[in-house]
């Protein structure tokens, strides 16, 4: 009997080894997944840091006391548009600005509709309006500082900010 329980005994530890050999084997490969998963993720990660940067490039100018959208900046707005239906999780924050000339009050309602036509552009290129807010400045946040036409045109502006990624 002492001769079974041996080879029995040895059968039992030839499994055990073997199974554990299996398990060792799969945590390799789930690491190799979780590197690869990582991976992914690392190169999801620069695409979106890519189209938010490019998001926010490129400002829509506008002409004196104007907030309709020129024809330029339409390729330019579509742009933008695409890449944010394609990253959905982009929120851009629109900040309508003005020259120095004009009151304050004046100044804050016609950024307001400056970032509105874009806003309302964008949306209706197919972008989530969730994805999207609106801010005037007005007069109080100027690109170029002085007077003169060349400085009152660098003013007369939408930026966008990515607010989330």
């Amino acid at each position: 009997m002492n001769k079974f329980k041996r080879i029995g005994l040895v059968a039992v530890m030839v499994m055990a080894l073997g199974a554990g050999f299996g398990c060792a084997k799969k945590q390799v490969t789930n690491s190799e997944d979780q590197a690869t998963s990582g991976n992914e993720y690392s190169a999801n990660a620069a695409a979106i840091d890519q189209a938010a940067q490019t998001i926010s490039d490129g400002i829509v100018y506008f002409d004196f006391d104007k907030f309709d959208i020129q024809p330029e900046y339409r390729d330019l707005l579509q742009q933008k548009a695409d890449l944010m239906k394609a990253y959905p999780s982009i929120q851009v924050r629109i900040e309508g600005n003005c020259d120095a000339r004009g009151t304050q009050e004046y100044n804050l309602a016609l950024g307001e509709r400056r970032a509105r036509a874009v806003y309302e552009y964008m949306v209706m290129l197919g972008v989530n309006p969730s994805q999207l807010e609106m801010i005037s400045y007005g007069k109080e946040r100027p690109a170029v500082e002085g007077t003169g036409p060349a400085v009152w045109a660098k003013n007369r502006r939408d930026d966008f900010r990515v607010i989330a990624r």
